[in-house]
């Protein structure tokens, strides 16, 4: 019997409402939990293998353009260097998201490069992170979403984006590319032009940091087909493991849908262009068929390089027309298979949004319109592989499962449950995430080591030369790190070897002429500015090589061609003192004082010294004007800190 106090009382019960409620509750935190963990040991793993990147130096290769010679971005973030950054086409782009970033980077570390690689250390982490999310919420499915996210987060060929400086738009473009991606979804479920507002924000915060995101519409049109199935829905599951349904649309609602998406992407393509033009990116000296040709192998290089990351490298040297026929059919014949076998099990739909996503992409750097000297580069896989990622991980994924069903009915078994129920299948289950984990823990090796590699120039670019061939860039940048370190006679080697590939490279010519200067060598010095101002667009490194020059030609003793080279000197830069004060002493050594008086006070004015101040004086003496020598004397002795030193160093000048 109850005891007396509860025999009165009636029995709690709970409804089977109340239970399943609690039950769904306590699955929906266990699957926070889940997605919180997954999440935190992706940017852990990235943070771990990336931080040793932190004590990098900056790059010889663009990290000047963009940071340790850049003066706009050295004034940190100013209104001014907003200015700038609006309105620049510095490096061959209109990115100025990117130049804020960098401004904002040197306004916190300057010239200390651990802060500018943690940036982009943190960005790469935060970008694994969001793609891991936009996959989970689109698709339901978190092993497949943590596998392509850890995929991006090791794979070695996204080491260059990373630990590369300069490679911050990079960084920072797909950061937004995900976010609008994200919120595509959002604006999916419910569309309001609100939502949609939000979406074309990000992507145009993109488009400022690196065009290549100008892609965006497109992939948004493959998102609706596959997992959003907004286009030709079929009736079929919405998306792997996730029961949200969006509304279906028309192809042309759908295409219509994205052509506020399109017009920023056409404003980004002729603002892109005008800059690669204004900034002497584009390379007009390959034709068509070169460009066509090398765009076809390259798409199957890539693939490779997805499949078996070997032999990466900060530069591929373009091809030309070298290139062979077998080669260019065999990559064509290889991407028409894979199109077809794609299309063939359209059925499952990760599989063309994937490939197409890899294909589409790429369009916008695979050279069909060439901008630099580069075949390919590894940069440019830092969104494309995502597709590829997808197709690989879905597919897998689904492989595992037809074949432990097929082995279930074998033995007579019936599988029930939903497709991506894999604990139906535990050997199955324990064998995919085996391999998984085998593969990101070679992934990590190779991306370690190819870390290693860019740690300084000299190991970079040493390794560059092992893994390509005829590598002018890698010579050149080989040499200039050579040179840093004060091993002039071996970074001359690889100058001359620059050369020799490619005999239109201006800076090893410059770099052999300073060596051959410096050693006595002038009329060789000579020859070789001579063809560096040939090959040569930039005006700097015309004035530069013109000052050079002259000044060798003051040393032969022949003031008439010394006074012609830094006459163009000055043309091409007036704000240099050297070469004014230079032009002043060839005037004056060939007796046209009043060329020098005028060469000297220009001199002072763009920088006044006291050097320079008491080479005006003897000019001026010379001429007659002892009043206005005697003011530029008391001037000289004004500036000096040692007006005796200062006269001595103006004799040597005048070889007095």
């Amino acid at each position: 019997m109850k005891p007396k106090h509860l025999r009165n009382k009636p029995e709690k019960r709970t409804s089977p409402q109340s239970a399943t409620g609690r039950f769904t509750r306590l699955r929906f935190i266990r699957a926070k939990k889940r997605t919180l963990i997954l999440g935190l040991v992706l940017v852990v793993a990235t943070l771990v293998l990336y931080y040793p990147a932190i004590h990098h130096p900056f790059v010889n290769y663009d990290d000047d353009g963009y940071v340790t010679e850049n003066h706009h971005v050295q004034s940190g973030l100013t209104w001014d260097t907003v200015a700038w950054a609006f309105t620049s086409y510095d490096q061959a782009n209109w990115h100025p998201v990117t130049w804020l970033s960098h401004a904002l980077d040197w306004q916190l570390f300057q010239l200390d490069p651990a802060g500018h690689h943690g940036t982009n250390v943190l960005l790469h982490a935060l970008n694994v992170a969001v793609l891991f999310w936009i996959l989970l919420q689109a698709t339901g499915s978190a092993g497949r979403s943590f596998m392509v996210a850890a995929l991006f987060a090791l794979h070695p060929i996204n080491v260059e984006s990373v630990v590369w400086v300069a490679e911050r738009k990079n960084l920072l473009s797909m950061l937004f590319f995900l976010l609008a991606l994200g919120a595509y979804r959002w604006y999916a479920r419910e569309p309001r032009p609100g939502r949609y507002a939000v979406v074309a924000f990000f992507f145009a915060l993109g488009l400022m940091a690196k065009p290549q995101v100008i892609t965006l519409p497109f992939v948004l049109l493959l998102w609706d087909y596959w997992p959003l199935r907004r286009m030709f829905a079929d009736g079929g599951p919405v998306a792997t493991g996730t029961e949200i349904a969006f509304p279906p649309r028309s192809f042309l609602n759908l295409l219509l849908e994205k052509l506020p998406l399109v017009a920023l992407s056409a404003i980004s393509a002729v603002v892109t262009m005008n800059a690669q033009r204004v900034g002497g990116g584009i390379n007009p000296e390959l034709s068509l068929a070169a460009r066509l040709a090398n765009a076809v192998v390259c798409y199957a290089r890539y693939v490779g390089k997805a499949v078996w990351p070997t032999r990466l490298a900060p530069m591929y040297p373009h091809p030309g027309n070298s290139l062979a026929k077998w080669e260019v059919l065999s990559a064509l014949l290889f991407l028409l298979v894979v199109t077809a076998l794609v299309i063939a099990a359209r059925r499952h739909r990760y599989l063309p949004v994937g490939w197409l996503w890899f294909l589409g992409t790429l369009i916008p750097m695979i050279g069909l319109v060439q901008v630099g000297r580069q075949a390919m580069a590894d940069r440019y896989a830092y969104l494309p592989f995502i597709g590829l990622f997808i197709m690989i991980c879905w597919g897998v994924a689904d492989c595992v499962v037809a074949s432990s069903r097929w082995l279930e009915s074998r033995r007579g078994l019936t599988t029930v449950g939903a497709e991506t129920d894999n604990s139906r299948q535990p050997i199955s289950a324990i064998l995919l995430a085996t391999v998984c984990a085998g593969v990101l823990v070679a992934l990590v090796l190779v991306a370690h080591r190819q870390i290693d590699y860019w740690g300084d120039n000299v190991t970079l670019w040493s390794h560059t030369l092992q893994v390509t061939n005829r590598n002018y860039e890698a010579e050149e940048d080989l040499g200039e790190a050579l040179l840093e370190k004060g091993e002039q006679a071996d970074a001359l080697i690889h100058f001359y070897q620059a050369t020799e590939i490619d005999p239109r490279r201006t800076l090893p010519h410059m770099h052999i002429a300073v060596y051959d200067q410096e050693h006595g060598k002038l009329q060789e010095a000579i020859e070789q500015y001579r063809k560096a101002i040939s090959v040569s667009q930039n005006s700097s490194t015309n004035a530069r090589a013109f000052s050079n020059m002259g000044h060798a030609y003051l040393q032969l003793g022949n003031m008439a061609q010394a006074s012609e080279n830094l006459q163009e000197a000055v043309r091409l830069d007036p704000h240099k003192m050297e070469i004014w004060i230079d032009l002043g002493l060839a005037k004056q050594k060939s007796g046209d004082l009043a060329g020098a008086i005028q060469a000297y006070s220009e001199g002072v004015k763009v920088k006044p010294t006291d050097v320079g101040y008491l080479l005006l004086a003897r000019a001026l003496q010379q001429s007659g004007h002892q009043d206005e020598a005697a003011t530029a004397t008391q001037r000289a002795k004004a500036l000096s800190a040692n007006f005796a030193g200062a006269q001595r160093v103006a004799d040597q000048i005048l070889g007095q």
